[in-house]
């Protein structure tokens, strides 16, 4: 009998304890945002089977205020070998605008940047419903200096442009 009531003690504190780490992290107010960044090697402000993602780039989140844009929270970072990043986020942003921009690309034929592809707007609360610590922006781009001479193929396979140019 006493065996019993241990094991069944042993449960209730692992099931408390257990419980007190998911309500710890139901109110922790961490975000990751990861996303990714790419050249356009087509020059045409859209990614493309051909499109490639840029390593070592820089980005940087910001979240301003509202009303009259003060910044209030910023975190740089760099791209990884596929072009992706992961950024850490403190706090609750519900009040704020936030927006990953991207900085500067790893490679000189490929720095010109994508108007509206430039930055990404990003919610960071958890007072919308979602509720993944992890967020995800539109991809960033940058455009290559001159398209690639497969460029037309490109475009003409996915339906964008007659073919009997």
């Amino acid at each position: 009998m006493a065996k019993t009531c241990a094991v069944a003690a042993l449960i209730a504190t692992i099931f408390c304890f257990s419980s007190l780490l998911n309500l710890a992290q139901a109110t922790s107010e961490t975000f990751f945002v990861e996303g990714k960044v790419y050249c356009d090697t087509c020059r045409v402000q859209f990614e493309t089977k051909i499109s490639q993602p840029l390593a070592d780039s820089k980005v940087r989140l910001e979240c301003r205020k509202r009303e009259g844009g003060e910044l209030t929270y910023s975190f740089d970072g760099t791209t990884n070998s596929t072009g992706t990043y992961r950024l850490p986020v403190d706090g609750d942003h519900e009040e704020e605008i936030c927006e990953v921009v991207a900085l500067k690309s790893s490679r000189a034929d490929c720095s010109d940047l994508m108007a509206g592809y430039e930055r990404a707007r990003i919610t960071l609360t958890k007072k919308n419903g979602i509720a993944s610590i992890a967020r995800y922006p539109n991809p960033l781009g940058f455009m290559i200096k001159e398209a690639l001479p497969n460029c037309l193929e490109i475009i003409a396979e996915m339906g964008l442009i007659p073919l009997d140019l």
